[in-house]
């Protein structure tokens, strides 16, 4: 079993081989202090973050430790949940887009909750930014003009995740934009 150590809000995976190992079955992590790692090109732990993390913990992928104590699955949630706006909202959208073969990191950096690939970092570059929202949200039209330039600018498509977690389901809503 892959072993992860909670600090503060993140998981490090310390061994080597088990960070290249999960690094390289699902794009899971960031190695420490490289940018744009290459497949299992590495030597370094990674850092998980919380979301990600649960995602593995919940799957059996990986135990969790804080000092010398295991860390259970519902401890983990209630962190994650602290930490976390709409984190189950977020959670069931990663799983979905998991499930349908994405492999998914932060999009953070684009203003999003998650950038989508098809096929990873560095092979290749996500086409998707990924916002999750209640189907309550509120959503102005300058802010959907906002999120599309964005996309655009960086060249991927903006999507709407709006979850249903009674359902357990997600509806997708994607944007395209066209120049006159």
């Amino acid at each position: 079993m892959i072993s992860a150590d909670l600090i503060e809000n993140r998981l490090v995976v310390w061994n080597r081989s088990d960070s290249r190992k999960l690094f390289s079955s699902g794009f899971f992590g960031k190695p420490i202090g490289i940018a744009k790692p290459k497949q299992n090109e590495f030597d370094v732990p990674i850092i998980l973050d919380l979301l990600e993390g649960y995602y593995l913990l919940s799957r059996k992928e990986i135990e969790v430790s804080k000092g010398n104590r295991r860390i259970a699955e519902k401890a983990l949630l209630d962190i994650c949940k602290k930490e976390y706006a709409q984190f189950s909202e977020k959670l069931l959208t990663y799983n979905k887009l998991r499930e349908a073969g994405f492999v998914v990191t932060s999009g953070i950096k684009f203003g999003a909750d998650f950038a989508a690939y098809e096929r990873g970092p560095g092979l290749d570059h996500a086409p998707y930014l990924v916002r999750v929202m209640s189907a309550s949200t509120r959503i102005s039209s300058t802010d959907i003009v906002l999120a599309g330039r964005l996309a655009t600018t960086v060249r991927k498509q903006f999507i709407i995740a709006v979850p249903d977690p009674q359902a357990q389901n997600v509806t997708f809503l994607g944007f395209d934009w066209w120049r006159a």
